[in-house]
């Protein structure tokens, strides 16, 4: 089939029309179906689109669309708020939970070797293709996953088979593929559409999921000129070249190449997007590659109320903290809960700076002694929000009371890094 509709580019602005008549001109190629599952992502993905291609499937389809599960991976399930927020007027009985502890079936396991050779020698074990069983036993004609493209910390650029394998995954192949990730190097991988994280599911796709009758909704978003949000690409197909098209897109939109580093960074983090550091830290992420040595990145949060989505990911967090990438792999080596859960492990290595910056959280709802605890620096929200005003600051550079700051309103749109530092750790493999 490949790509079935592909539309957009660095200067577009898909309007909702354009969605509706994009996807129903792809949905209308694929024939006749007669049962259809939705796999869009959860409320952390709000700007997305899905919510609203989700919402359009629906209408297209009727009661034939008769399965909605948001991709959670390991995140906390979307309240019946949430729903209404993201998706509309459809109905809340349409919606189902990903366990992703339980209701699993493996379709096939990558060998080690595949394994070892992705991760140049310093991982060893096998990686199981795991899904939410109602994809393979749920009776579907055609899955629809549905979500945006974007620069990603795990897999270099975030959706299609990542939807699947990860959004939908297990626990032993979630926590196995984020630490295949961190332990390549977050900053070889970010803003890269071949990494090998897409490699191992890539491979799973190739050899185990053919018989999974799965079609990719894909969009890209960006900033407008006018510093709003602007759709710019609708990508919709069966295969990696809708994936490749979209990425490239993405590429040209997300990510910010900057001629001088960072030295002091404010990052807003939206409450109805950010709740926890598990997805709070793309303001790390997404910005580690941009600040320089010695810099500050500060981080306003006012929804963020805990460490982890996941209850026990939230206390190996609080137990172990943001402390580096050697602190994170002895942990590992010498305690068997942290080794149970390589995810968690992954996270703790993307979330530190390793020393070269300082990170100071201002959260709506966590202590001081709790930010303290996981060895982040700790501000006040509301003396911060005084001084770095949102309502006030523009994207990129601005001038607070003599002091030059970068203003990021939104970590999840975009990539920011240092020209010679990303051109470095792509040379180097550091």
């Amino acid at each position: 089939m490949g790509v079935i509709y592909s539309a957009g580019s660095a200067a577009a602005e898909l309007s909702g029309d354009d969605l509706r008549s994009g996807l129903f001109a792809a949905l209308s190629a694929l024939g006749a179906r007669r049962k259809v599952l939705c796999l869009p992502p959860d409320i952390t993905r709000l700007h997305s689109r899905a919510g609203e291609l989700t919402r359009l499937a629906w209408q297209y389809y009727g009661g034939r669309l008769t399965d909605v599960m948001p991709a959670l991976g390991t995140h906390t399930p979307m309240t019946s708020g949430e729903i209404r927020s993201m998706f509309g007027d459809m109905p809340e009985s349409l919606f189902r939970v990903h366990d992703w502890r339980n209701e699993l079936v493996t379709l096939g396991e990558v060998p080690a070797a595949f394994v070892r050779e992705q991760s140049e020698g310093k991982l060893n074990f096998t990686w199981p293709a795991q899904v939410n069983r109602l994809l393979v036993e749920g009776g579907h004609d055609l899955i629809l996953s549905i979500g945006q493209v974007v620069p990603h910390e795990v897999i270099g650029m975030a959706n299609q088979n990542k939807n699947v394998f990860v959004g939908c995954g297990g626990a032993e192949g979630i926590c196995r593929s984020h630490y295949l990730g961190a332990v390549y190097g977050m900053e070889r991988i970010m803003g890269r559409a071949d990494t090998p994280v897409r490699r191992l599911l890539n491979y799973a796709s190739d050899n185990f999921a053919k018989a999974l009758p799965i079609v990719y909704v894909l969009t890209v978003v960006g900033r407008s000129d006018s510093g709003g949000l602007a759709t710019r690409g609708l990508f919709v197909g069966d295969d990696a070249e809708c994936f490749e098209q979209a990425a490239a897109l993405s590429l040209q939109v997300n990510f910010s190449m900057l001629e001088r580093e960072i030295r002091k960074a404010v990052v807003y983090l939206d409450p109805t997007e950010y709740r926890s550091t598990w997805i709070g830290n793309k303001a790390i992420y997404r910005t580690r590659m941009a600040l320089a040595d010695g810099g500050e990145l500060i981080i306003l949060a006012p929804g963020v109320k805990e460490f982890g989505e996941d209850r026990e990911i939230d206390v190996l967090i609080r137990r172990y903290g943001y402390r580096g990438t050697p602190a994170v792999l002895d942990g590992v080596n010498r305690n068997p809960d942290l080794a149970a859960n390589l995810s968690a492990a992954a996270h703790l290595i993307h979330g530190s700076s390793e020393g070269r910056f300082s990170i100071t959280y201002c959260p709506g709802h966590l202590a001081k002694e709790e930010i303290e605890g996981v060895n982040f620096r700790y501000a006040d929200l509301g003396a911060m929000l005084r001084r770095y005003n949102p309502a006030e600051l523009k994207e990129g550079y601005n001038t607070v009371a003599g002091e030059e700051v970068f203003y990021i309103s939104n970590p999840a749109l975009g990539l920011w890094a240092h020209r010679a530092r990303f051109e470095r750790s792509a040379a180097s493999g550091s």
